[in-house]
């Protein structure tokens, strides 16, 4: 074997041997770089995840602290619903009292006018008047009755209502009202009409004294009252705090 081939062949045995160390080293990264790429995807998807989850977390969070704001809100607002159903129904309860509100119900219409003098026997013409005096006493009768409202001609009575005389009519919180006097009370109409109509009473009394007086019990609820048009006003009294 001459000295060229010898070469030849060490050098061809030499190319094997580096190809094949080639072949193995890229193998061998191809490997190591697929199980570093899928560590790294694994990686990236783990963080995702995680950041994903903490997101969720922390929106929940702030989803929990509207909903307790929310919850709160609505409990201000129905409290403040209940107080001021509350004070309202107060304040009209308190109107009514007051004679500031027009009311209407059950009771008896008493109507009583000035008579004409027939069939009474040695009475004074001013016997068989109305006056002032006349109406006050049927209205105390009312109140003792129960009644929780009465108007005359119209007119509230109320604590601070006033009946004059002032020549042939009466004034009823300063305005004049003349006959028939028309007296409207809401209450219990048996035991209203029961107080104004016994043997001996006020009324009884008119009667026989010529004045004209009927009286007509309303069961049902009808009778309007209207309100005290007046202004309440304390000139001596204040409220104790």
């Amino acid at each position: 074997m001459n000295k060229n081939l010898k070469v030849s062949i060490i050098l061809g045995l030499m190319c094997f041997f580096l190809t094949a160390g080639i072949v193995i080293q890229i193998n061998t990264v191809s490997k190591s770089t697929t199980t570093v790429g899928k560590t790294l995807v694994e990686n990236e998807l783990r963080d995702s995840v995680l950041r994903w989850k903490q997101k969720y977390e922390n929106a929940y969070e702030k989803l929990e602290e509207k909903q307790e704001t929310l919850d709160a809100l609505r409990e201000q607002v129905s409290s403040t619903d209940e107080t001021h159903s509350g004070m309202s129904f107060k304040l009209a309860k308190y109107n009514a009292l007051l004679g500031n509100t027009e009311l209407i119900g059950k009771g008896i219409i008493i109507t009583v006018k000035d008579g004409d003098g027939t069939g009474v026997n040695g009475a004074w013409a001013s016997d068989y008047i109305v006056h002032d005096g006349d109406l006050y006493e049927i209205v105390n009768a009312l109140k003792n009755a129960g009644a929780e409202a009465i108007s005359i001609n119209g007119q509230r009575i109320v604590s601070k209502s006033s009946i004059t005389c002032a020549g042939n009519v009466v004034l009823i919180n300063g305005e004049k009202v003349g006959v028939p006097y028309e007296i409207k009370a809401i209450g219990l109409p048996s035991m209203l009409y029961g107080s104004v109509t016994m043997p001996n009473g006020y009324l009884d009394w008119m009667i026989n004294d010529g004045v004209s007086v009927d009286v007509d019990p309303v069961e049902k609820e009808t009778i309007v009252i209207p309100k005290y048009n007046g202004i309440y006003k304390y000139e001596y009294a204040t409220i104790f705090e």
